[in-house]
């Protein structure tokens, strides 16, 4: 239940974030929940590899280098699908940063929802 939740909520985070920024856009929300389990997979399968091979650019600029694998990631799933698009790779730095953002909020919230008190 909690897996759904959190992506049915990714799914809004991702039109949220495509009506903040012109750079991004959404067809509907059967889209953005499409985008949103593609981003999931690109992000579990696929970013692993990328940090470890761009492993030496990371330590080099500190960590910075994240943000343009996030970016890529970004990027790499609105050219794999039809109702997601990114306008360039500066949309996708800017939408990969609002939907981490979005994201974080929404992993404290399912969290604490999803956890139980002690009684």
């Amino acid at each position: 239940m909690k897996i759904i939740v959190r992506w049915l909520l990714l799914a809004a985070a991702l039109l949220l974030v495509a009506h903040l920024y012109s750079g991004v856009q959404v067809a509907s929300f059967t889209a953005a929940l499409v985008a949103a389990f593609v981003l999931g997979l690109f992000n579990t399968l696929v970013r692993p590899l990328l940090v470890l091979l761009t492993l030496p650019v990371t330590l080099l600029t500190l960590g910075l280098f994240l943000f343009v694998i996030n970016a890529l990631m970004f990027w790499a799933s609105a050219s794999v699908l039809d109702g997601f698009n990114v306008t360039g790779f500066s949309a996708a730095l800017i939408g990969s940063l609002l939907y981490s953002l979005c994201g974080m909020v929404i992993d404290v919230a399912v969290e604490r929802l999803f956890t139980r008190s002690p009684s």
